[in-house]
């Protein structure tokens, strides 16, 4: 982009991570504009604690607006600061007034300014509204200048656009090398398989194939479970189980254990080409990564020698027994160089100006 663009952006959570699996997501992305001399406004719900329960202060690299959550009003006046903007971004899953939101910010739209959605759970909002013929999102989306999105490839540009996008583009999750990187192994978290996730009903199945079921079937070696929602969950004594575990803690965990365990929701495993934000920490850390198998995987690092890979649970239960120290940290090490060379904020921030560029020469050349 030849300026500096004035960005307004409504998502759930820009300081918090609490509940809200997009905060490394949001802050990677926004920090890497801000870098390329772009200016983002952040407005964020008093919502789900999430205040509360802050892990980082407000940025240098970013205004934050928190608006009360009580009434309309206090979104309704968020909206009214950000219609200076040249570019409004409605995020997915803010959690209060989504359906109002998806709406105003259409109907606020100044001449010259884009409006996109942002979706960072692609597969979810494709199912709600395949599901829902009368969701009113659905006459909506041809009216937002572009969709963009976190993860899903050519299958969820495809869906978009049959529902009539005028343009739908994969911003993929990435590493942010300034927050995550490789320290110091922590003993607390020195064990040989780690996971970290909050618990939700379109993952817990497969957390339990690929991570309780190994865990039971390796009773000889030692397991660590990071996330919010696991305490009332039978476990075996080889499982430590943390609970919620702030983003301060999270480059000592990727970089303790012989192996981190990479588990994707049902949803987005059934789509694919959606690697998970903890995938690029947890290699920006240079561990060791086991994933559960998704379709696309090999676009971001691949399989054998940059990422390990199981169908199912018993292929993890034998990476632990047979993936000794030597290799684990081989493997770790390949994924750091690739991870560095082609998947950091800065290089999606780069994708992001051009998309941009292309959408406003496109609607220049119609008008």
């Amino acid at each position: 982009m030849t300026r500096g663009l004035k960005i307004a952006w409504f998502a759930s959570s820009l300081v918090s991570a609490y509940w809200n699996g997009a905060a490394t997501y949001y802050r990677g992305i926004v920090r890497a504009l801000h870098d390329r001399g772009h200016e983002i406004t952040f407005y964020e719900p008093d919502a789900y604690d999430r205040q509360q329960h802050r892990d980082i202060p407000d940025p240098e690299w970013a205004r934050v607006v928190v608006y009360p959550v009580d009434g309309i009003e206090g979104v309704s006046r968020a909206l009214e600061d950000a219609q200076s903007a040249d570019l409004l971004i409605k995020g997915s899953g803010v959690g209060v007034f989504d359906e109002w939101l998806e709406r105003a910010v259409l109907e606020i739209r100044n001449p010259g300014q884009l409006v996109a959605f942002w979706d960072v759970d692609a597969p979810a909002t494709l199912d709600r509204v395949r599901n829902n013929p009368e969701d009113r999102f659905l006459e909506l989306i041809p009216r937002y200048d572009m969709i963009l999105t976190y993860g899903g490839g050519e299958p969820v540009v495809r869906a978009y656009t049959a529902l009539g996008a005028r343009m739908c583009e994969p911003i993929y999750n990435a590493l942010d090398p300034a927050t995550h990187y490789p320290v110091q192994p922590e003993q607390r978290f020195q064990k040989d398989l780690a996971f970290l996730g909050n618990r939700l009903p379109d993952r817990e199945a497969r957390v339990d194939e690929f991570f309780f079921r190994p865990a039971a079937e390796c009773g000889e070696y030692s397991f660590v479970l990071g996330g919010n929602g696991w305490a009332d969950k039978p476990m075996t004594p080889n499982i430590l189980y943390l609970g919620h575990l702030y983003t301060r803690d999270h480059n000592s965990f990727n970089s303790s254990p012989r192996m981190i365990l990479n588990i994707s929701r049902e949803s987005m495993a059934r789509y694919g080409f959606s690697p998970a934000t903890r995938v690029f920490e947890a290699a920006g850390a240079g561990a060791c990564i086991v994933t559960d198998s998704w379709t696309g995987v090999e676009l971001f690092f691949e399989p054998g020698s940059e990422i390990l890979v199981a169908r199912r649970g018993a292929e993890v239960s034998e990476y632990v027994r047979k993936i000794d120290e030597r290799r684990a940290r081989a493997v770790g090490e390949a994924a750091y160089r690739r991870v560095l060379a082609k998947h950091t904020y800065a290089h999606r921030a780069e994708q992001l100006e051009r998309v941009l560029e292309f959408r406003t020469q496109r609607r220049e050349s119609v008008l």
